[in-house]
């Protein structure tokens, strides 16, 4: 089993995940934002922060099964976006990539060619920065979330936008379980004003939401920093919430089936 990871040291590197062992590094010239493999394992895709007088962009790095094969050549090399890009992931079969950052547009490119395919209506998208990114379990639709205070649902291969969840925080993290139909909004007050602000005032709660009808049914509290992270536990029971205080990043794991449930 391989993990690649990605750094602000400009590189992303391949690890063995039994041993531990370094399998390879890719090098960049800027910082290493986002990393995903595609389904199958045979190709992973990188994106890098704007540096100096660099842009950002999306780099297509094919993955050796023999780590002495290895080779540091993209096999493709995306670029347009302004701004940083904070997500890129695969889309279905592998035949596109979707990415999302800072100038709040979705973007779909044809992984054969480097052509970009569609971009996110701007009256109908998001406003602000994209903060994060999550695909459905099947890769059919995926969510966004925004610092504009929302989460948006869109379909994969169209980029039709399907539903729209509104909260009264900017989100920095999303999350739909594998199982049920729920989506999951993590966000708060920017951490620089944590120190000065009570927590409820932060509003740090994670947030679900009814995915096809777009209402509010619940929430877990007790963070006391905004949520960065959500990840659903494969079988869909657990939720695993990470959040950012005083730079120190906390796990915190719960039952979703214990959720509060609004009145």
């Amino acid at each position: 089993m391989t993990l690649i990871t990605g750094s602000a040291d400009q590189t992303a590197k391949l690890w063995n995940v039994e041993t531990g062992a370094q399998l390879f590094t890719f090098n960049f010239d800027s910082p290493a934002r986002s990393v995903d493999f595609a389904v199958g394992d045979k190709l992973a895709v990188i994106t890098t922060d704007p540096f100096m007088e660099l842009n950002s962009a999306i780099h297509v790095k094919r993955i050796a099964g023999d780590p002495a094969d290895q080779s540091g050549e993209s096999v493709l090399i995306l670029k347009g976006p302004q701004g940083r890009i904070n997500r890129a992931v695969w889309g279905p079969l592998n035949r596109t990539i979707i990415s999302a950052g800072e100038d709040a547009i979705v973007r779909i490119w044809d992984t054969e060619t480097g052509k970009l395919l569609k971009e996110s209506d701007k009256e109908t998208g998001h406003k602000k920065t994209i903060t994060s990114l999550a695909k459905a379990a099947d890769g059919s639709h995926f969510l966004t979330g925004s610092l504009d205070k929302s989460a948006k649902l869109w379909d994969a291969r169209t980029l039709e936008l399907i539903k729209t969840y509104v909260t009264e925080r900017p989100v920095n993290a999303v999350t739909m379980s594998p199982l049920l139909d729920h989506v999951v909004l993590g966000g708060g007050q920017d951490a620089s004003a944590v120190t000065t602000t009570d927590h409820r005032a932060g509003k740090f709660e994670a947030k679900f939401f009814d995915k096809i009808l777009q209402e509010e049914i619940g929430g877990v509290k007790g963070h006391f920093g905004p949520i960065n992270a959500l990840a659903f536990n494969p079988d869909a029971r657990l939720e695993a919430i990470c959040f950012l205080l005083s730079d120190a990043c906390i796990f915190a794991i719960m039952y979703v089936h214990h959720v509060h449930c609004s009145p």
